[in-house]
């Protein structure tokens, strides 16, 4: 048994599987076992596994548990050191493992990492899913190396160097098993999206560290659930973003942060209305109304991780508003922020 395996989630998804399962294949295989967590496919998914590819392995869930849900189960049945959270519209290339686990094995207390991902279709371009590796601004706020809002860079090597950041995408997110399952794996509430930025976030207040391994590339289709302009996308980033905070913000008085970050959201629901983008002002709305409906219950979360919380690794947060950076300041790519402002481990 290697000690990695690459565990790629499937409902209804026998399109990807057929497009990307035999480069994951021929890539892997070497490194690392490949398994098929499948939540009650009704397509032909499980027949094309059995029939073209019986050296992988499925583990059969007995219903849709959901991303989240999905992965929790699966990785209680995958009994390796390393797991690696890949999307199945994702083209991983040759040799993108090894790098990912030299670098997670030698530096001390790095629990994940995620390769450099580019856009499937504009193969020049960052994906928006996690691009070269994840921050995270005072406010809360989730950027990327290589894009910032919906403002995109084109790789020209400018991110090749490994890095220490704040969250790792899950889109293609390598990860010691152990500190998943101590973590408490994905947090099902949260439905879609920002899921693996809590998760990290969980990680990184027990001291842990999350890296950026940039030797390492792949390619993601992205926008197979939601096109990432959709307002219900909009609802649940908002959403989870409140959760973020709520769960895991260490740093000073969370309430405060909260109200900061509310205040925010409302100039965004304001710019959305003078905009005429209405759909996008009541999915804010959406997005506070749930949370209010949730709060007891995230805050019950946040209690809940309080023991665990052990010096706070908060390397890869940026110290500035990264609304002001880009909307102000026109600061829409990385290099442009002030190395200062980000916190070093």
């Amino acid at each position: 048994m290697h000690r990695t395996a690459v565990a790629i989630l499937n409902w209804n998804g026998e399109h990807f599987l057929r497009q990307f399962l035999p480069g994951v294949v021929e890539h892997s295989t070497s490194v690392a076992d490949v398994y098929v967590i499948d939540n009650a496919s009704t397509d032909g998914s499980l027949t094309y596994l059995s029939t073209s590819h019986p050296e992988v392995k499925v583990i059969r869930l007995p219903r849709n548990y959901g991303f989240a849900g999905g992965y929790n189960k699966g990785i209680r049945e995958i009994p390796h050191e390393f797991i690696i959270l890949l999307n199945s519209d994702v083209e991983v290339t040759s040799g993108w493992i090894e790098p990912m686990m030299q670098y997670v094995d030698e530096q001390h207390g790095m629990v994940a990492c995620q390769p450099r991902i580019r856009n499937y279709k504009d193969r020049e371009w960052f994906d928006y899913a996690g691009a070269a590796g994840g921050y995270i601004d005072k406010d809360g706020f989730a950027f990327c190396a290589g894009r910032i809002f919906y403002e995109f860079e084109k790789d020209h090597g400018q991110y090749t160097d490994y890095d220490e950041v704040f969250w790792a995408s899950g889109a293609a997110l390598f990860i010691r098993r152990d500190a998943y399952i101590l973590a408490g794996g994905l947090d099902e509430d949260f439905f879609a999206h920002m899921e693996e930025i809590d998760l990290c976030w969980r990680l990184k207040n027990r001291g842990y560290k999350i890296g950026a391994c940039r030797k390492s590339e792949v390619y993601h289709v992205g926008g197979g659930t939601l096109d990432r302009q959709h307002p219900f996308k909009t609802y649940l980033n908002f959403r989870n973003n409140l959760y973020l905070i709520l769960k895991n913000y260490r740093s000073g008085p969370v309430y405060l942060k909260l109200l900061r970050r509310m205040i925010l959201d409302g100039i965004a629901g304001l710019r959305f209305i003078s905009e005429g983008n209405w759909a996008y002002f009541k999915a804010v709305l959406r997005a506070h109304g749930s949370f209010y409906k949730n709060f007891m219950m995230m805050r019950r979360r946040r209690h809940e991780e309080t023991p665990h919380v052990q010096s706070p690794n908060l390397a890869g947060m940026y110290t500035g508003s990264i609304i002001r950076a880009f909307f102000i300041q026109g600061k829409h790519h990385l290099h442009q922020l002030p190395a200062s402002l980000f916190l070093k481990d």
